[in-house]
């Protein structure tokens, strides 16, 4: 871990003036961009010019791809493109700028030999754009293959893919293919192919400029400060969370810095998830090592694994799963259960010594208490559980009645529909655990009771840890009732993980350091 690699950073810039390209080219490298790619493309026509051209490559300040992508061009109605396109093309050749793009359409029409020739240093990129749902190898194969006949140095290939599981021909062809190939795939469910680049032999990743969010790539800024992906090679082992949504995830931010210190080969990366099975059984090599589990998959996970922990089986859900060295067989963890109970007994305690000293019981300040649940899904499943197991008196309050009488029954609990809610008065000394998504960013002004119902409870949980401190957590406190955050129990939930993800111990100065400090 401590060997860097030279990973190549690009962030792709369109702007329509010479001075916003140039002021965005400074930006991208105040944010660690190693090359830019110059899209030519969207400048406004009067800025097509030689002069134009000449003077941005003459005040760049980082290594150029110079390109001209013929569908996204700003003339195509105003005609003239192609041979616009063609003239910029062999204007940044002459100057001798560091790649030039073509798309593969051009590369096919023009004399290749003539582009080829007439150069001193320029590489040249071509690119194809490959948009028929999910390609298998093969066919990938022979889409480079064609590429590679026009004598490109290097070849990329765009796609737009729907699922995540769409990557994985993609990540195969890079791994196995004999030329520098970039592979650039474009919606939220690409995310990974650039993360996970530089792994599976990817000639360069590409980065998005602080501010302008693009669906499929990461920010500059996280590329390097988060993922630091020079770190990254193909003995790394891939963990990360899966889930829908994936984007409010903070595991990068803790997990990747804890690898590094511990010196242990590892990226942790979202992975926005449709199909868990279908995940699985595509993503089924040693590379995939360990996974988090989150919204909505924790009980359909169970499925998926091969062996399941007994506490995780008896909650009938996971959040952890670890791909064992062995014999590559899943097995099924749930490290949420004693993250959120010990959680809540331990704000218990410190309530109990701050007014009345040390407590003397040797029971959970839980036991005979009455735990009000909001939620029936995975972590609610692991919080009902848990509060059985502690001696509580469990109500359970669910938009879906069938749902939750179901895990009511198996608790030997109380079933309510949600909107029973607000009316609700539990007994003296009542927690309230919210276990739904009520309150998670982008929707953080929501809370899933009133602040004058909340009078009722003694301490107030919430799972939910984007944003820290939610609208019910917030309003708990303004009413004098205690309050733990989702927070405390992501690490301490991150602890258990980062231990059977290695196998060895988990640094929890440096963990809980990293969360206090970033979320």
């Amino acid at each position: 871990m401590d060997v860097k690699n030279d990973v190549v950073v690009c962030t792709p810039l369109e702007f329509e003036s010479l001075e916003e390209m140039v002021a965005s080219m400074e930006k991208a490298k105040a944010e660690g961009a190693d090359v830019v790619e110059l899209c030519m493309a969207s400048m406004a026509a009067p800025y097509l010019s030689h002069q134009v051209v000449d003077q941005l490559l003459e005040r760049k300040t980082l290594p150029a791809i110079v390109s001209f992508r013929l569908k996204s061009s700003r003339t195509l109605s105003k005609g003239g493109c192609y041979d616009t396109c063609l003239k910029v093309l062999k204007r940044a050749l002459e100057l001798d700028v560091e790649f030039v793009e073509m798309d593969y359409e051009v590369a096919c029409e023009v004399n290749m030999a003539e582009y080829l020739h007439n150069r001193s240093n320029t590489r040249i990129i071509v690119s194809n754009y490959v948009n028929d749902g999910r390609p298998s190898v093969e066919k990938l194969v022979d889409i480079i293959a064609c590429m590679q006949a026009t004598g490109a140095d290097v070849i990329k290939l765009d796609l737009c893919v729907d699922y995540i599981t769409d990557l994985a021909p993609i990540f195969t062809v890079l791994t196995h293919c004999q030329v520098p190939l970039i592979a650039m795939a474009v919606g939220n469910s690409g995310l990974i192919s650039q993360l996970l680049g530089p792994k599976f032999g990817g000639f360069l990743v590409y980065g998005s400029l602080g501010g302008k969010p693009v669906p499929g790539l990461p920010s500059l800024v996280s590329l390097r400060q988060v993922y630091k992906l020079e770190y990254t090679n193909v003995d790394t082992k891939v963990f990360g969370l899966v889930s829908n949504p994936v984007a409010h995830s903070k595991g990068p931010i803790l997990y990747n810095p804890t690898f590094r210190h511990m010196g242990y080969n590892g990226i942790y990366v979202p992975m926005l998830v449709d199909d868990i099975e279908e995940f699985f059984e595509t993503y089924s090599g040693s590379d995939f090592a360990g996974f988090s589990v989150g919204i909505p998959h924790k009980e359909a996970a169970i499925r998926c694994c091969d062996e399941v922990h007994p506490i995780a089986k008896s909650i009938g859900a996971v959040n952890t799963i670890v791909r064992r060295p062995m014999d590559g067989k899943l097995i099924g963890y749930n490290t949420d259960c004693e993250a959120a109970i010990s959680a809540i007994e331990d704000a218990l305690t410190d309530r109990k010594v701050s007014s009345k000293g040390v407590p003397n019981s040797t029971s959970s300040l839980i036991s005979g208490r009455t735990f009000v649940l909001i939620g029936a899904g995975g972590a609610g499943r692991a919080l009902a559980f848990g509060a059985k197991y502690k001696g509580a008196r469990i109500v359970i309050f669910n938009r879906d009645y069938k749902r939750v009488k179901a895990l009511a029954d198996e608790v030997s609990g109380e079933a309510l529909l949600y909107e029973a809610l607000e009316m609700f008065r539990p007994e003296t000394g009542a927690i309230l655990a919210n276990a739904s998504a009520i309150g998670m960013e982008p929707n953080s002004h929501q809370s899933p009771v009133s602040k004058e119902a909340l009078r009722a409870y003694d301490l107030v949980f919430d799972v939910v840890y984007t944003p820290r401190n939610t609208q019910l957590l917030k309003e708990a406190a303004e009413v004098g009732v205690t309050t733990v955050s989702g927070v405390e129990m992501f690490v301490r939930q991150a602890l258990g993980q980062f231990r059977l993800f290695t196998g060895g111990s988990a640094p929890e100065d440096l963990m809980r350091k990293l969360v206090m400090e970033q979320f």
